[in-house]
Formats: C-alpha cells, structure tokens, sequence
C-alpha cells in the first residue's frame, strides 16, 4: 500500500498471507545469511588460523572476517526487515478487523457503502414530536477523529453526527461510517510509520562493513524498535509469574525469539523465566544501546554507570577461565547488574550472591564485586565441575545512613525472590542445589527474602557474611533449617559489631547520666549476651543457632589501619584462603573438608 492512497477497498482486500510469505522470504534470507557466518567462523577462518602461520594465511584471514562481517551485516538489516514487516501485519489486523465488522453491519441492515467510505440507509418510521413518521433515508459521512479503540461517545438516534434525524437507520450509519473512517485513519498511520521504517534499511555500497556502517545498523534497530514498539510489547508477560514467562518463551518460534534478541533485547533481558542464554544475549545486544544512552545523558551519575558499563563490556569480551552470562543490566536507581560465572540452567550447583553496603554500578562493582562471583565459581567448581556463582546487583543497596535502615532490603527481597523463582523455573534439572549468600547489608535482604510467603524459592542453603542482622532471632526462621545456615564473620570486621537497638538507646542515657563508663555498662546491660546486632540477632552467636565456619580474622580497623578491609574479604582466596574454602565447598554441596567455629 505504501506510495498509495490507502481506501476503505484495499484495507478489505489485505491479504495477511501475502505479508506472511514476505516475512518467511526475509526470515530464511536472514537464517541463511547467519548460517554462512557461523561456518565462515567456525570451519573456514578457524582452520586456516590453526593450521596456517603464512603471509598469504593471514591475507586469506582479513578477508574470511571482512567476509563474515558482511554475512552478520546481512542477517542483521534482514532480521529487521521481517521485524518490521510483522509488526506492519500485526498493526494492520486490528484496523481491518474494525473495518469487515462495519461492512457485515451495513450489510446486515442493507446500507450501502460507497467509494468514498460514506453509508447511505433506506427510509424508515420514526418518532417526531407528532407522533410516529415516514422518514426518508439519507446518506452518513464518518469522522476519523476518535481513535480506533474508542466507543462512540454520543450517538443517539435522532442525533446522528449531531444533526436532527427520526430515521433509526441514521443513527445506525453514523456509526458504521465513522468506524469505517477511523479504520482508514488507522491503517494509513501505521502504513506510514512502517513504511518511513523500511525506506531507512537500504545497505551502503560496497562490499566493506566499515565502522559507520555498524553505527547505521544501531540506527536501523532502534527505528525498528520504535516503530513496531506496539507489535513487540504485545503479549510480553511483565506481570505474570517467573514460570509463566518461561512458557510464553518456548511457545514462541525461533524467528519471533530473534526478533525480541535482536530488536527488542530491553524487553526480555531482565525478564526473570527467561533461560540464561537468551538473557545474556540479550543483555549483550542491549549493551551498547544503554551505554549510547548514557553518554547522551551526561551528569555525575551518567558518568559513573558509564564507565562501569564499559568496564563490563571490556570484561565480556575477554577470554575468562568460566563463561560469564549477563543475565541483568539497566540504568535505574544506583544500576542494575546480574552476572553469572557458569550456566545457571544446566550447573547442578547455584548461587546468588547479593551485595551490600554502598554497592552500586560503579568501578568497584566491576572490578572487585564481580571478582567475588567468579573467585565463588572458580572454588567451587573444584568440588563440583558443574557449578555457576551469581552476582545479583538487583536492587539498590544503601550508599550512606541509609544503611540503618530496612527499607532498601523491603523492597529488594521480592526482586531478589523472583530472580531465584526464575531460576528454577529455567534450570534444566529438577532439582538443583540453590545457595543464597547475603554479604554485609545484603544478609539482610536475603533474611528479609527468606520471610516472603514461601521463603526463598528454591533455596538449600543460606550463606551470611558479615552480616549486621537478618531481621530475625533464630537460624531455623530463615526457612532452610538451621543446619543449612552458614555464618562468616570476621574478628575484626566492624560492621559484626554494630550495636544493637537497644544498646545505642541504654549507651546514649548511660553516657547523658554518668559518661562513658555509665554508656558502657548501660549498653552491656541492654545485651547481657553480647549477641544482639542492629538488626535483630547476631547469626555469628551461639543463640542464633547457624553453622558458623572459619574465617581469617583480618586487619584490625584502627591499630593496622585494616579500616573496612575485614569486612571484604571472605570471597578472596589471596586474602582469606579458610573462608573462600569454606563458602566454595557450601556452594558445591561438599562440606567434609569445611573448618567449623566451635561455640564457647
């Protein structure tokens, strides 16, 4: 229809069909396209590198990558001209719809419909205000100015377009015209869109995919993006449950799932019932998309998430001794992040480690907490082969006084929920051994989890590392049973020394009344134990009743100018060889070599 003005006549005559052949025509140009890369790769390029060291090897190599650049490039600019041309189909359906169930109306009443979109009706007995009436018939033009969706406001007979008229019929027509016309209206808004869509994809000359081409490529997928917003939110399960998502994935055909990993990543990267592979791709194509967004933002914050993102980036693209999945990513709050060392679908051992105090997308995420997840999986996987360790940066983790607080681990622990729901409803064995770790202020927000109806989905074992409180008083209230609760805490790790509640109150009097002995007396009073914490028990005490293990003491805050140091620790080897041990072998579900803590 496109470069044609678009009737009532052919919005009829569409033939979905016909759009259904030219988007398999695109699909298995792009499928093939794909295909030639991946054995260009993966047979051609990979052999000749192996097995040629010669001038003329590395000249056959330049031109297998330009080569399979120009295959990538082709599947890419296909895949979003059949993206664009079922969207266009899908758009198009509800329109046509609209515009058959109007021409069945006239023709169940007997109206007419002429070319130009105006309903004619026959006479007919109406009521006037001298009783009953011959009215003659008359002809009704429509009014596209409400949109397709929206009922008629005000049509009573009598009132047809808001003139006088006893004829029912007339009423009737109005109705018919006006839904006719804002079909029309419709169609020719979304040939438009799409068609301004499709003029954009037209591939540079030459055979060379250079740098701007790849920029045109980025421009050419969020066109599409935008254009066919409508056709792929369409049906997205945002609400539904981690399982259901899951189903709606395997129902969907291959080609539909490309189009939501290469058109519309955002839509399905953080969805949680999304298989881990999907995800990462997904994840990885909308990378650089969040990146572009941020460098257009500008401001501190901008600045901070993007050199983050960049340090991600780079670390993606690096060889790594276990594969790394990008399994979440965005920009809100203090930033999103989800990354898994290992497969979380086919590894037998899992855990999400979820972080804490001033943990944000910044450097030291990238370069330090993420060293965590993959020191995790490395020590584990010399227990169990088949295990992955997840850092979850899902939520927005306390940044200052916050951190005094329950609110940011309220409002994590359903996130933190849903991811683990989702993991078990993608994992491909039916029973694997699930480990939720909760470092620093991060315990709380899994102690937190563990109180949601049903507790953490999935969960075996629960892991606190200096931990300031769970918000609970017992390890069996965590929903694993306490022999399945492990406690690492440091000597010298202050934040295992916060005060409790009602120690800082009995300190705070203590000290107004008799000074500093009184606060400490006053404080000792308040927890006659010294197992209480600011939020709630201490899990390193004996009355909370975990599994406490070894860990090193580390550097004393003050006297070796430690500072937090302690508190970092418990995932490194280099630094804390006993507690990276012992969290390795609780992930791995291997516990005979573990270095206990015995209670005094």
């Amino acid at each position: 229809m496109t470069g044609t003005t678009l009737t009532w006549q052919l919005l009829r005559d569409l033939k979905p069909s016909e759009l259904d052949d030219a988007v398999g025509g695109w699909d298995e140009v792009s499928g093939r396209a794909d295909s030639d890369r991946a054995t260009t790769d993966r047979a051609m390029t990979a052999e000749l590198r192996e097995t040629q060291k010669s001038e003329s090897a590395r000249a056959a190599l330049k031109r297998l990558e330009r080569l399979s650049r120009n295959f990538q490039y082709l599947h890419t600019e296909t895949g979003l001209i059949r993206t664009t041309l079922n969207g266009l189909a899908s758009e198009l359906a509800g329109p046509q719809r609209q515009l058959l169930q109007a021409l069945e109306d006239a023709e169940s009443l007997n109206f007419t419909v002429h070319v130009d979109g105006s309903v004619s009706y026959p006479a007919a007995v109406g009521e006037t205000l001298l009783g009953q009436k011959e009215a003659p018939g008359g002809s009704a033009r429509g009014s596209a100015l409400l949109p397709l969706d929206v009922p008629e406001l005000s049509e009573q007979p009598g009132f047809p377009g808001g003139r006088f008229d006893p004829n029912p019929n007339a009423a009737r027509a109005q109705i018919i015209a006006n839904s006719i016309a804002r079909a029309v209206q419709s169609a020719t808004e979304i040939d438009g869109r799409y068609a301004r869509a499709l003029s954009k994809l037209k591939a540079a000359k030459g055979l060379d995919v250079t740098k701007a081409t790849l920029e045109d490529v980025y421009q050419d997928k969020a066109a599409v993006r935008s254009t066919a917003d409508t056709y792929l939110r369409r049906g997205v399960p945002q609400d539904e449950s981690p399982a259901e998502r899951k189903e709606w994935w395997d129902g969907l055909t291959e080609e539909q799932r490309q189009e939501y990993l290469e058109v519309a990543p955002d839509l399905v990267g953080n969805l949680d019932g999304i298989p881990a592979v999907a995800r990462d791709e997904a994840n990885r194509n909308h990378l650089p998309v969040l990146i572009g967004t941020l460098e257009r933002r500008g401001g501190d914050d901008a600045q901070t998430k993007l050199d983050a993102l960049r340090g991600l980036q780079t670390k993606l693209s690096e060889s790594s001794k276990v594969p790394v999945y990008l399994l979440g990513i965005g920009d809100e709050g203090n930033g999103r992040a989800i990354v898994a060392y290992g497969n979380p679908d086919t590894s037998r051992n899992v855990s999400a480690y979820v972080p804490g105090l001033q943990t944000k997308l910044n450097k030291d995420f990238v370069d330090e907490t993420l060293q965590r997840g993959m020191d995790t999986a490395i020590g584990a996987r010399g227990y169990d082969s088949s295990s992955a360790a997840i850092v979850w940066l899902g939520y927005d983790a306390p940044q200052d006084v916050d951190v005094m607080g329950k609110g940011d681990a309220e409002r994590g622990a359903p996130a933190y929920n849903n991811f683990m729901e989702g993991l078990q409803a993608t994992h491909e064995n039916k029973d694997p051994h699930m480990t939720a770790i909760g470092h620093s202020y991060g315990s709380l927000t899994v102690g937190t989890a563990s109180q949601q109806d049903g507790g953490i989905p999935g969960a075996d074992d629960i892991i606190l590392l200096g931990s300031p409180g769970t918000g609970v008083d017992k390890a069996e209230d965590l929903g694993v049973g306490k022999e399945h609760v492990f406690v690492g805490a440091a000597e010298n790790d202050p934040v295992t020394k916060l005060p409790s509640k009602q120690q800082s109150v009995a300190g705070y009097l203590g000290l107004l009344v008799g000074g500093p002995p009184a606060a400490y007396v006053a404080g000792d009073i308040a927890d006659q134990g010294d197992d209480d914490l600011y939020f709630g028990k201490d899990p390193a005490s004996e009355a909370f009743g975990a599994r406490r293990f070894q860990v090193d003491d580390g550097p004393r805050p003050i006297l070796d100018h430690g500072g937090f140091d302690a508190h970092s620790q418990y995932f490194t080897p280099n630094k804390d060889a006993v507690s990276a041990e012992n969290i390795a072998q609780i992930v791995a579900g291997d516990r005979k070599e573990m270095k206990w803590v015995e209670y005094r």
